[in-house]
C-alpha cells in the first residue's frame, strides 16, 4: 500500500491525536517493541510508564522519526502517515522536549526561538521579530523573560522555554521525557499544571515519560505501561492505583519492602560531625560553607537541593577528594581525614554518584572491584602481602548472588554491567561487613523501579543495623521516604532543617529555590 505523505502544516493552536498500531521494532535478533498499539486522542495528557529497557524511548523515537519501525503504522488525527525523519514528525506537528536542555546558553530566549525555525532570514529584523514574539507570548500560559540569556534562567524557566520553543514551531503534540527531573516540586507542579491546562483547552496533546507516580496520578488522563517491549496494561488514571501500575511495570517480582523505620533514640551517638568547614567550589569562584552537620547512629539525614548547589563538593570533602580551608570533620569522635586507614578503622563507606566513574576501575573485573576494600587483608585482619585470587573470586560469587548482581561472570569487566548492576555491585562491596558511616549520593538516579526499591531497602537495613547515613539526593520523594531529618543545601550552605515526618514540601522547595 503506498502512503501519500500529507505535508500540510497542522492548524496552529489545535491539538492533534496519534495512534501506533501493531508497532514492531527489531535490532538484529532483539525485539525492542513487540506489537505495541497505543492511542492518544487529541487534547489528552497521556503518561508512558515502564522500567529502563522496557521500550519507552524506542517507541517515542519511532513516533519522532529517529527510528523507522520494522512493521506497524503511525496515524496522526486518524490518517496513516510515514514519518521517516524528525523533519517529517515536525511537519505533522509532533515535537519532543528532552530530559537535557537543548537551548544555546549564551543566547537570549528570543534568539533561541528565532534561530530554531526551519527558515531563518539571513538578516533578522529584530523589531519585527520582537513584536511577533510579544504577540505569540500573549497566547502562552508561560511567563518567561525572553530578553535574558538562557544561562541566567532558573531550571524551571529553561524547561518552560523548551516547551514554548516547540509551541512556537507549531507543534501540537508534545512528548515530554522525564520533564521534572531538574525542577523543584513547586516548579514541577506549576509547569505540568500549565501544560495540563493547554490539553484541557484542546491546544495540545501530551505524552509524558515519567518515573514519578504522583505526577502521573495528578496530571495525566490515561496511562500506557510497557514491559520488555510489550504493552502490558494501561487505562484511565482514576481507575488504577499506584500499586496496580507498579505491578504491571515489574511483573510478578516481589519488591523488597522498605524496612520499617526504627525511631532514632535521643542517646544515639554522633558518628559524623562537620563543623565550620569551608572549601572552594568547582568553579573556584564560590565557597562551600558547612557550618554544622551531625549524623547519628541509626539515622538517615537527607540533603535536598537542586543540582549544582554544593552537593558534589560536600561529598568530595567527605571523601578526601577536595581540600578544606577551615573547619573540622570528625567520625566517631576523632578527627577524620578520609585516608584508607581512617576509613577502615571507622567503618566509613561511600556510594558516590556515577559509581562506574567514581567507585570502580571500569576495565578491571567485577571480582577485582568487589575486593577493593579487602584485597590487602588476611582473614584475621592482618595485612596480606600476596593477592589471593581464588578467595577474591569465591567472595565475589557470594556477593553477586546476595545482591542479585546480573553479570555474565565475576571475571567480566565491571564496565560491561548495566547501570543498576554496577550500583548493586558497589552496594555489595560497601554494605558488607560493619558499617558505622555510609555516605550515599543519588543512589537511584536513572535506575528502574525494582532496582530502586531493592537499593533503598538495603540502605534502610544498614540504618536499622546502627549505621549513620548521609543521603544526598535530588529526588525529594526519595528523601521524604527514606530520611529521619532533611536539610536543604542552597548555594553551598545548609539553609534549612526539618524532621522528615513533619516536612512541608512547599517550604523545602522554597529553600531549594533560594527563597529563604
Amino acid at each position: 500500500m503506498s502512503i501519500i505523505r500529507d505535508t500540510s502544516l497542522p492548524q496552529a493552536g489545535k491539538a492533534v491525536g496519534i495512534e501506533t498500531l501493531d508497532m514492531i521494532m527489531r535490532f538484529g535478533s532483539f525485539t525492542a517493541l513487540d506489537h505495541v498499539s497505543v492511542s492518544i486522542p487529541a487534547g489528552t495528557f497521556h503518561a508512558l510508564l515502564g522500567e529502563n529497557g522496557a521500550g519507552k524511548s524506542t517507541l517515542v523515537k519511532c513516533i519522532m522519526g529517529f527510528y523507522h519501525q520494522t512493521s506497524g503504522s503511525l496515524s496522526v488525527d486518524g490518517r496513516e502517515v510515514a514519518v521517516v525523519s524528525p523533519r517529517d514528525a515536525a511537519a505533522y506537528g509532533l515535537g519532543m522536549v528532552y530530559q537535557h536542555f537543548t537551548l544555546v546558553p549564551s543566547l537570549t530566549g528570543a534568539e533561541n526561538l528565532v534561530i530554531s525555525r526551519a527558515e531563518v532570514p539571513a538578516i533578522i529584523n529584530w523589531a519585527k521579530e520582537r513584536k511577533a514574539l510579544a504577540a505569540f507570548m500573549e497566547r502562552m500560559p508561560f511567563k518567561i523573560p525572553l530578553d535574558r540569556r538562557v544561562s541566567e534562567l532558573a531550571a524551571g524557566e529553561k524547561q518552560k522555554l523548551e516547551i514554548v520553543k516547540q509551541l512556537y514551531l507549531g507543534r501540537s503534540f508534545l512528548i515530554l521525557d522525564e520533564p521534572t527531573s531538574v525542577l523543584t516540586p513547586a516548579e514541577a507542579d506549576e509547569m505540568l499544571g500549565l501544560v495540563r491546562g493547554m490539553t484541557e483547552r484542546g491546544e495540545l496533546t501530551v505524552l509524558m515519560i515519567s518515573h514519578k507516580f504522583h505526577e502521573v496520578t495528578k496530571f495525566a488522563d490515561a496511562v500506557s505501561i510497557l514491559r520488555r517491549g510489550k504493552l502490558v496494561g494501561g487505562g484511565k488514571v482514576g481507575e488504577l492505583s499506584t500499586d496496580d501500575m507498579a505491578s504491571m511495570m515489574i511483573g510478578d517480582i516481589k519488591l523488597a519492602e522498605l524496612d520499617t523505620r526504627v525511631p532514632v533514640t535521643d542517646t544515639a551517638k554522633a558518628v559524623l560531625q562537620v563543623e565550620r568547614v569551608k572549601a572552594p567550589d568547582r568553579s573556584g569562584l564560590k565557597t562551600i560553607e558547612i557550618d554544622k552537620l551531625t549524623v547519628r547512629s541509626g539515622e538517615i539525614v537527607g540533603i535536598a537541593g537542586i543540582s549544582g548547589n554544593g552537593q558534589k563538593e560536600l561529598t568530595e570533602i567527605l571523601a578526601g577528594q577536595r581540600p578544606t580551608e577551615t573547619g573540622a570533620i570528625s567520625v566517631n569522635g576523632e578527627i577524620y581525614g578520609a585516608t584508607r586507614t581512617e576509613a577502615r578503622k571507622n567503618n566509613v563507606r561511600f556510594i558516590p554518584e556515577e559509581p562506574l566513574q567514581n567507585a570502580c576501575a571500569p576495565r578491571m573485573t567485577v571480582s577485582e572491584n568487589l575486593a577493593f576494600r579487602t584485597f590487602d587483608l588476611k582473614a584475621n585482619g592482618a595485612e596480606a602481602i600476596w593477592l589471593n585470587k581464588g578467595k577474591m573470586k569465591k567472595r565475589a560469587t557470594s556477593l553477586i548472588a546476595d545482591f542479585k548482581v546480573k553479570a555474565a561472570s565475576p571475571s567480566s569487566p565491571i564496565a560491561a554491567l548495566s547501570g543498576g548492576n554496577v550500583q548493586r555491585a558497589v552496594l555489595a562491596r560497601e554494605l558488607t561487613g560493619e558499617v558505622d558511616l555510609l555516605i550515599v549520593s543519588n543512589p537511584c538516579f536513572g535506575l528502574d523501579f525494582s532496582a530502586v526499591a531493592e537499593i533503598r531497602a538495603r540502605i534502610m537495613r544498614a540504618r536499622n543495623a546502627g549505621a549513620a547515613v548521609l543521603l544526598l539526593s535530588e529526588d525529594l520523594d526519595e528523601l521524604l521516604e527514606m530520611s529521619d531529618r532533611i536539610m536543604v543545601i542552597s548555594e553551598g550552605k545548609l539553609v534549612y532543617e526539618t524532621q522528615a515526618r513533619a516536612a512541608d514540601i512547599s517550604v523545602i522547595g522554597a529553600h531549594m529555590a533560594g527563597h529563604h
